[in-house]
Parts: C-alpha cells; sequence; structure tokens
C-alpha cells in the first residue's frame, strides 16, 4: 500500500507511520513543519505529486480550551483543511482517511455510542470535529471518518497538549500523595498503538467508507483510569474522585462519550480492553 500521512509527529500519527513501515508499505509522512495542514495548495501538490492509495489525516487543533480561546484556529485545521483534502483525494479517486473523537456527542445517551448516533456537540473542539466529519464525508465519497477517545502513547505524549493523561497523573503523583480527578466523565481511554493497528487492519478492507468507531474495549470514568495507573505503577499516591459536572472551568465536556465498535467488529477489526492497554503503555515508559 501507498500511504501519505500528515501529522506524524502525534501520539497517533508516530505509530501510523512506524506501524506502516514495519507491514512494508510505502509511506511519505509530513509533520507539521513540512506540511501545512491549512496550506491547501501546498497539500493538493504534494497528494498529486505522491499519488498514493490512501490520504491519512492524524493531524488536529485539538487542545480543547485553546479551541475556545481560537475558534478560527479550531474550524481552520479541524474543518476546512479536512474539506480541501477530501476534495484534492476525491479529483484523483483516493480515499482519505480523517480522524474525530468522542467530544462530537453531548454525553447524554448514557450508554457508549455508535457510529450512527448523531453528533451533538457541547463546545467548540467537539463542533470544528463534527464538521470535519461533515465535510469529508460530502466532498470524498470514498472517506473513512475514524472517531477515537481519550488517546494516549509514546513516551513524550502529545507536544501541544504537553504529555498525556497517563504521563501527567504520573508526573503529578512523583509530588503529591493525593490527586483529585474527575469520577464523571466516562470515557475509553485508547493506546495509541492499539489504535493505529485496527486503523490498518480496517484499511486492508476493501471498498469501505463512512464512521467507524476505534477504542479500546471497556469503559471508565478519568479516576478509574488514574486509579489503575496508580496501580500498576506501583505508586502509593491516592485517587480522589470527584464530580465537577462535566466542566473544566467554564468549558462543558460530555459526561457519558465511551464509543461502541460496531461496524469495524462485524470486520473482525477490534481492539483490546482499556486495561490490557495501559498495561502495555506503562511497560514501554520503563
Amino acid at each position: 500500500m501507498k500511504v501519505l500521512l500528515i501529522g506524524k509527529n502525534g501520539q497517533l500519527g508516530a505509530e501510523i507511520n512506524k506501524q506502516s513501515k514495519d507491514r512494508g508499505y510505502e509511506i511519505k509522512a509530513f509533520g507539521r513543519e513540512e506540511l501545512d495542514i491549512t496550506d491547501s495548495e501546498k497539500v493538493k501538490l504534494e497528494i498529486e505529486k505522491f499519488n498514493p492509495k490512501v490520504v491519512i489525516n492524524a493531524s488536529a487543533y485539538h487542545v480543547v480550551p485553546d479551541c475556545e480561546i481560537y475558534p478560527d484556529l479550531a474550524f481552520l485545521v479541524n474543518t476546512i483543511a479536512v474539506k480541501n483534502i477530501a476534495e484534492a483525494c476525491e479529483k484523483l479517486n483516493i480515499p482519505l482517511v480523517t480522524y474525530s473523537t468522542d467530544y462530537v456527542f453531548d454525553g447524554k445517551k448514557g450508554k457508549p455510542y455508535v457510529e450512527n448516533d448523531l453528533p451533538t456537540p457541547v463546545q467548540t473542539y467537539g463542533v470544528s470535529k463534527a464538521a470535519g466529519e461533515y465535510m469529508a464525508l460530502a466532498y470524498n465519497k470514498r472517506a473513512i471518518v475514524i472517531r477515537s477517545s481519550g488517546v494516549y502513547g509514546g513516551k513524550e505524549g502529545s507536544r501541544s497538549k504537553k504529555g498525556n493523561f497517563a504521563l501527567n497523573i504520573l508526573k503529578q503523583a512523583e509530588k503529591e500523595n493525593v490527586i483529585e480527578v474527575a469520577k464523571e466523565q466516562i470515557v475509553n481511554p485508547t493506546y495509541a498503538l492499539d489504535l493505529a493497528k485496527a486503523s490498518l487492519d480496517l484499511l486492508e478492507h476493501k471498498n469501505i467508507s463512512g464512521i467507524y468507531h476505534l477504542a479500546n474495549e471497556g469503559y471508565c470514568s478519568w479516576a478509574q483510569f488514574a486509579s489503575e495507573i496508580m496501580k500498576l505503577s506501583g505508586s502509593k499516591t491516592k485517587i480522589i474522585p470527584v464530580d465537577r459536572g462535566g466542566l473544566a472551568g467554564t468549558l462543558r465536556r460530555p459526561l457519558f462519550s465511551a464509543l461502541k465498535n460496531t461496524r469495524a467488529a462485524k470486520l473482525g477489526v477490534k481492539l483490546p480492553s482499556w486495561q490490557d492497554a495501559i498495561k502495555r503503555y506503562l511497560l514501554t515508559l520503563k
């Protein structure tokens, strides 16, 4: 397979890049410095030059509080850029794979969301990602939108988020004996390594398109996830579950945004449990 990857330096992009090479794919991968996703002419030119079998967009503007401060940038990266890539791919009959989030939902369903549930975002980040989904599907008839949840990976995590949930909890636990963590938000924390593998497994299937949910199986609160990290790492720090009503300051977050994988599962593409995933991730940090 010949793959053009945008966003090679992110937690997910780095894994897609590595695993594509391990599978023997011919891959051309770009970081933000090499290819600005908002430069539609440059992106189009690179796609035309390389003429891949698939374009994978693993880049996003995903620091949720920043999206409230800079909504123009959030929509430029998460919506307009996705539309432009989708159009460029459509002209060359190339499928676009782009990633979305559990934050396209308001979390009021009370159980895991399936692929055809209607997006109902409650903050700018979720709105911009939901709009990006519509753009991908409207402008590229072979588009694949992969939603995931609580992604973490790499030894340093996300550059823009200055780490990830697991790394930040471990760092905090070195200094504090007690940490308060939200108990009301229910998610599927997802290991980037597993998400990349499942994504590439999905692409091995011919003639697929539409929305897929790929997240580690099962779900938990952020407090439960933090407690599992403390237990596995041998830390004595105590996690205190707190109910913040889904608010971080004035920012609203979905309460129960776990995702259920139904479509990919029918093709035999599933991810391991979140407990198994975090255990393997913590081993890579030792």
